[in-house]
């Protein structure tokens, strides 16, 4: 059952109509973790606006919960749960000031939803005092979850929930998001992290507005169509020129301590990497590193946007 489609779903900004979405479609199933990936202006906020009811969109249309976006938006704001980039809770509230607020909004209880939020909440129930001006990060992360679960939606829209936690407070989120999802609430998070796309049920790879790839994680890195190798030498930025002239190199750039090149596949694995090693030492480059790595996600981005840029020239 899809609990939420879009259908070319688009939204325009300024005088110029640039389109910060554009005509996107796509379902996301009751239940499943979907996660939208890309980076800033990508178009992912401009969506979970319109799927909140907060922005109309300028064409197409979309629906959660069988309701339009435009004509039942009450029926919507009251089933979903919203929790936007920026901190928007009240800052000179306690934490149980305002789940309590939150809670009365939606004409609820928190004693009556308490068993959605008991995992989130006892961890910072110890602080319930205290302003939410003055949490941090992480605490904030948890707080504004709780909010956005109080009235027990059936859908949770999360818009970049980890940009700016710590590394710890990523992996407890995403435990929470699990347990949440075993309950049977449809949940679509944004992020820019590629290494959290791998947790989703399936991703949307997004880049200007549009829709680069739908699919399991899992599909997508499996659909790779290149050998990709990993190169390290002892002069990085040498290293990454010397790649960029090679002839067969499709694509190139720097992964961490070492770059990462992709050839044609026709070239064969063993025979492509020995070439490029030799090439590559010709240059001058000394210490030299190369071989076959798996794609990430992230490398799998990096091939679309690419290609979604030449595209955009011709």
């Amino acid at each position: 059952m899809q609990t939420i489609t879009l259908n070319g779903l688009t939204k325009v900004y300024g005088k110029e109509k640039i389109p910060a979405v554009n005509e996107v479609s796509f379902s996301v199933d009751q239940g499943e973790l979907f996660g939208l990936i890309g980076p800033d202006g990508a178009g992912k906020t401009s969506i979970f606006r319109m799927l909140t009811t907060v922005l109309l969109p300028d064409g197409g249309g979309a629906t959660v919960n069988g309701f339009d976006v435009v004509k039942d938006y009450r029926q919507i704001r009251s089933s979903v749960g919203y929790m936007p980039g920026k901190f928007s809770l009240y800052p000179d509230l306690s934490i149980e000031e305002n789940l309590s607020f939150f809670a009365t909004v939606f004409n609820t209880t928190i004693e009556e939803n308490y068993h959605l939020i008991r995992d989130i909440y006892v961890q910072i129930e110890p602080f319930k005092k205290r302003r939410a001006g003055k949490l941090s990060g992480g605490m904030k992360q948890k707080l504004a979850l709780c909010c956005a679960l109080i009235h027990k939606p059936t859908v949770l829209f999360l818009d970049e929930p980890t940009t700016g936690v710590d590394p710890v407070s990523r992996k407890e989120f995403w435990e929470m998001l699990k347990r949440l999802k075993a309950q049977n609430i449809t949940i679509v998070v944004s992020t820019p992290y590629m290494d959290e796309a791998a947790l989703c049920d399936r991703i949307a790879l997004m880049q200007d507005g549009k829709i680069l790839s739908i699919d399991t994680p899992a599909n997508i890195v499996s659909a790779y169509p290149d050998q990709l190798f990993a190169v390290k030498a002892d002069r990085m930025y040498a290293l990454l020129s010397a790649v960029a002239r090679y002839d067969n190199t499709i694509n190139s750039y720097a992964f961490g301590e070492y770059a990462h090149v992709s050839l044609p596949a026709a070239l064969g694995q063993e025979a492509a990497g020995a070439a490029l090693k030799n090439w590559l030492a010709q240059t001058g480059l000394e210490a030299l590193e190369v071989f076959p790595t798996e794609p990430t996600i992230e490398d799998c981005f990096i091939k679309l946007t690419m290609d979604h840029l030449a595209s955009a020239k011709n």
